[in-house]
């Protein structure tokens, strides 16, 4: 099994949680380790022989072929991807060369070593937003608001392209807001968890009403085995568990656990292009792949908080860059 982006935080949940529900398979793990990828995160399966961590691009295509015929990978779990909305606002080129072109030297490479099947992990965003009602579905028309989204959008039409020129076996999942353990703390639940235990302001886009579906990260990553191992060939799986939050509610939650006062919060400028609401439909892969979200988001969401206040480490190095060191210690002589 080769996942790609696996140093990333639903990347190496979902390693972690393949190598313990299926322990039998060895799990490939590459990732670029940008900003985002954090081989830290994955520090308790270095001496884990089913677990074979590999630096490197999915868009180099000569590292991408080594791999997948050195290991004789069966099948691609592809999670690389730029990720963060404000930074493809910022500088949107990188999104384009990692998501698009990287995804299709990823498939080129996939294709010609024979891989069994390539599963797309996108995002609920490529479908735009919605009015205060109704829910995204699979044929829900593809109308992306940033270029993070616009680039996941092209990737899946790539990857579904694929599947019906060159008869590649490919699905596409695209799940809605996760939260949970490892999360880079630029994403809004760690963030605000981590500027309130600092005493820092707590910023809060436009009016905070955006609503967002919340899942647990690992309710997805059970969505994902599932898709690989039960969904049908050229079908898209929406992923979500019908949990939706403003996102105002969400901070004031998070403060009153943390007993800290509503004062934290501040309002800031609005993203350009924000979108107001997402909701999705998972009738699809409840039906057909037998899924059903199991951590409800009351018992989530104190789990995760817990983990953010026993590995302060963890943040606090991601937040002054020190995680960055963690690999070449570990694994820069190997």
């Amino acid at each position: 099994m080769l996942v790609t982006g696996g140093a990333g935080f639903i990347g190496s949940n979902l390693v972690r949680f393949l190598r313990r529900e299926r322990p039998d398979w060895t799990v490939v793990n590459l990732d670029k380790l940008t900003y985002a990828g954090n081989a830290e995160s994955l520090s308790d399966l270095r001496e884990d022989p089913k677990h074979v961590f590999v630096h490197g691009d999915i868009a180099e295509a000569k590292l991408i072929d080594r791999v997948l015929r050195e290991h004789a990978v069966e099948a691609v779990l592809n999670l690389a991807a730029e990720s963060h909305v404000d930074r493809s606002i910022l500088g949107p080129a990188i999104f384009v060369e990692t998501n698009i072109a990287g995804t299709q030297v990823l498939l080129d490479c996939a294709r010609q070593a024979g891989v069994k099947r390539f599963v797309q992990v996108s995002t609920d965003e490529v479908y735009g937003s919605l009015g205060a009602t109704g829910q995204f579905t699979e044929s829900s028309p593809l109308r992306p608001s940033s270029p993070y989204s616009a680039s996941k959008a092209a990737a899946d039409l790539l990857v579904l392209a694929y599947g019906h020129t060159f008869a590649m076996d490919v699905i596409v999942t695209r799940c809605s807001n996760n939260y949970g353990p490892y999360q880079f703390p630029e994403k809004l639940i760690p963030l605000m968890i981590a500027n309130a235990l600092e005493g820092k302001k707590l910023p809060v886009y436009g009016d905070g009403r955006q609503v967002r579906d919340w899942i647990h990260v690992e309710d997805h990553c059970r969505a994902l085995l599932l898709a690989l191992e039960k969904g049908r060939s050229g079908e898209v799986y929406n992923v979500g568990s019908d949990n939706e939050w403003p996102n105002l509610q969400i901070v004031t939650r998070l403060l009153q656990v943390l007993g800290k006062g509503r004062e934290l919060i501040e309002h800031v400028k609005d993203r350009p292009g924000h979108d107001r609401r997402y909701a999705i439909d998972a009738s699809k892969a409840r039906s057909e792949l037998g899924w059903t979200p199991r951590i409800g988001f009351a018992e989530g969401l104190q789990a995760t908080i817990d983990w953010y206040l026993q590995n302060r480490g963890w943040w606090e190095r991601v937040r002054t860059g020190e995680y960055r060191s963690y690999y070449e210690r570990n694994y820069g002589s190997r």
